[in-house]
């Protein structure tokens, strides 16, 4: 998306510009920013300057070049990693593995993917098995489904602007037009549910579990075989897993 008319601010833009170049370098010199930016020297440096005052570029080891800084590196951090947030996760996880007795985990949302952060497993000996750090397409599965549906129209379509999605099994929805409005019913239901959409065979359902912004909204899963996963099973699955999900602890300050 490029910016156009009277509305864009040109400092801005350049320094946003700059932060998108950390995206694909590590390190970036004064002269080498002036160059992908197409600025002169000291306008790089005056950038650069900023970025680092705000905690959104460092310099390098070097002295010669700037890095990502820390806050750079947090906007592109999903909820649900780290010791503290996995501390305040632990016990709901926990509480949702035992009121459900099937294996559960907690999502994060980066783009049109999701991200398993945490999770237990279940004691059923046939069971779905517990993969941390999994990622997979949002459309494609209850977790994404959830966390999309928390988004505006219009945000989604920015994640999606082409009609047609990526078919990951013959249950995955197949078109932006079919989302929507699964997104439309998730909204009024209040919990998503997937059946053999991201594997075929399991069927899992999917709450809000934190997050009142893009940056730390979470979901909270039970995942189970379909022959233990009808209708009003999943269901009831859905309000234990909102009792577990109450048992958040408010995030710290940051």
């Amino acid at each position: 998306m490029t910016a156009t008319g009277d509305y864009t601010i040109a400092s801005l833009d350049t320094g946003l510009r700059a932060m998108r170049l950390f995206l694909t370098h590590d390190t970036l010199t004064v002269s080498e920013a002036a160059g992908h930016l197409r600025v002169g020297r000291s306008t790089a440096h005056r950038v650069l300057s900023t970025l680092e005052s705000r905690g959104f570029a460092i310099r390098d080891t070097s002295g010669r070049g700037y890095a990502a800084g820390p806050e750079l590196v947090r906007l592109g951090r999903p909820a649900g990693f780290g010791r503290a947030a996995r501390n305040r996760l632990g016990p709901v996880l926990e509480d949702a593995a035992g009121r459900t007795g099937e294996t559960v985990w907690s999502v994060a949302l980066i783009g049109d993917q999701v991200i398993v952060t945490d999770g237990r497993e279940s004691p059923h000996p046939v069971r779905v098995t517990l993969e941390l750090g999994r990622t997979g397409p949002a459309h494609a599965g209850s977790d994404g489904l959830l966390l999309l549906s928390r988004m505006t129209a219009d945000q989604v379509c920015a994640l999606y602007p082409d009609e047609g999605l990526e078919a990951v099994t013959p249950a995955t929805l197949t078109s932006r037009t079919a989302l929507l409005d699964e997104l439309a019913v998730i909204r009024r239901r209040g919990y998503a549910v997937s059946r053999g959409a991201s594997v075929p065979g399991m069927t899992t359902v999917a709450v809000a579990l934190a997050g009142s912004s893009w940056r730390d909204r979470l979901a909270l899963v039970a995942a189970a075989p379909a022959d233990r996963s009808g209708d009003a099973v999943l269901a009831e699955r859905a309000e234990r897993l909102r009792e577990s999900a109450a048992l958040l602890a408010p995030a710290p300050p940051p």
